[in-house]
């Protein structure tokens, strides 16, 4: 080999199998010029602007409602009672929908299942 040869081999980088291409990082993309500079109109949000009015949403904080009232009992009898924790196709709702404590979910849940084998509840959704 020639002076030349070997100089030009010696300077560039042998590429090896882990090594990355060249222009950013690895999940980079590069920028097409169709794509706007600045961000989204609305701040940033899929739906478009903030939505009018005065108020902003206020979620209330629930409560369960077996630690608040005496009252209340689950029982696996009161079908009734039991049928406000079930949706309509059957399942029973998680604790962050019906606001239940985790103690009284883990109770609900049982006593919805004693029920549905006694057939006080039903087991899924009406078949028409």
């Amino acid at each position: 080999m020639s002076e030349e040869q070997t100089k030009t081999t010696e300077t560039r980088p042998a590429a090896s199998p882990t090594s990355r291409p060249s222009g950013g990082y690895a999940g980079s993309r590069p920028s097409s010029p169709s794509s706007p500079s600045s961000p989204r109109p609305g701040g940033g949000r899929p739906g478009g602007a903030r939505p009018t009015g005065g108020r902003k949403f206020y979620a209330r904080r629930k409560f369960c409602k077996f630690c608040g009232d005496e009252k209340h009992k689950i029982d696996y009898k009161d079908s009734d009672a039991l049928r406000q924790f079930i949706t309509e196709r059957g399942k029973i709702m998680p604790r962050r929908i019906s606001g239940v404590c985790a103690p009284h979910q883990r109770k609900l849940s049982s006593a919805i299942k004693r029920a549905r084998n006694l057939a006080l509840l039903p087991l899924c959704a009406e078949h028409h």
